[in-house]
């Protein structure tokens, strides 16, 4: 059964977030940035895509949050992504993780755990096989695509949120959300998403802009998921395909207001 409550939280930082227009710092891959961008435009906030270590801790003090991705990845980008990290802690700006790829090389995953170290993050937004390889050895997925169901990682993410004192958030066709204590599963979705390549990056950007807003990032999580996943529920209606859909899901991130969001939010609070 779905939660009123949540979705209704989900429909006020929608609103505040329009009303802020939070600046949203990502350092994120070359494959992403234009349509996290134009999510992020379309969603309200204001996007800014810096990575030159000489210039991030000055542009993330401007920001409402900070988003980390290691889509394509380089040690001196993950270095900035650590040094922009810590300005973002010391300022308490919240931080979002997404390990794209963790599992697939050494490379990337120890990026991702060093990250995990050296930051402080609020949220871990992965498929499964990437959240799995975060919590335990040896489980990884193909290439950025998972090898795994995201009931196969819920409880090893529930493991991860305590450990780390994070929100982890798995992405599928039904996504999890967890902060160790707390879990929910957002319905909201439709196939074509992942049919279109970043939908993964775009649905942490959107995070960032409601972490800018939110004070509670379970709430932050779940709420963006569940906005993003109804914004592709209406692409689909007028889509002929993966192409047409994915100029379709900017438009309706951008149509949906908080009214329309608070009536379209499908989030279920499991256990507890």
């Amino acid at each position: 059964m779905t939660d009123p409550r949540l979705a209704q939280r989900a429909a006020e930082h929608l609103e505040k977030l329009r009303a802020q227009r939070p600046l949203v710092h990502n350092i994120t891959n070359f494959v992403v940035m234009n349509v996290t961008a134009n999510a992020l435009l379309a969603c309200g906030a204001a996007p800014v895509m810096a990575h030159a270590p000489e210039e991030v801790e000055e542009m993330v003090a401007f920001a409402g949050a900070l988003v980390l991705n290691i889509g394509t990845l380089s040690p001196s980008w993950v270095d900035a992504m650590a040094q922009a990290g810590r300005a973002a802690n010391h300022r308490g700006i919240p931080v979002v993780l997404d390990p794209v790829g963790s599992g697939v090389t050494r490379l990337r995953t120890e990026a991702a755990r060093r990250l995990t170290r050296e930051v402080r993050v609020s949220v871990v937004r992965g498929n499964a096989s990437e959240v799995l390889s975060l919590a335990r050895a040896g489980a990884g997925g193909k290439g950025v695509d998972t090898a795994h169901g995201v009931d196969q990682a819920a409880e090893d993410a529930m493991g991860l949120a305590r450990e780390l004192g994070v929100t982890v958030a798995i992405t599928g066709p039904v996504d999890f959300v967890t902060d160790g204590r707390r879990a929910c599963r957002v319905h909201n979705g439709h196939p074509l998403m992942a049919r279109v390549t970043g939908t993964g990056c775009t649905a942490t950007a959107l995070m960032g802009a409601f972490l800018a807003v939110a004070e509670d990032p379970w709430e932050a999580a779940a709420g963006a998921l569940a906005y993003f996943g109804a914004a592709g529920e209406l692409a689909a209606r007028g889509a002929a395909g993966p192409g047409s859909f994915q100029v379709n899901l900017i438009d309706s991130l951008a149509a949906i207001d908080g009214a329309r969001l608070a009536a379209m939010a499908k989030i279920e609070v499991v256990g507890g």
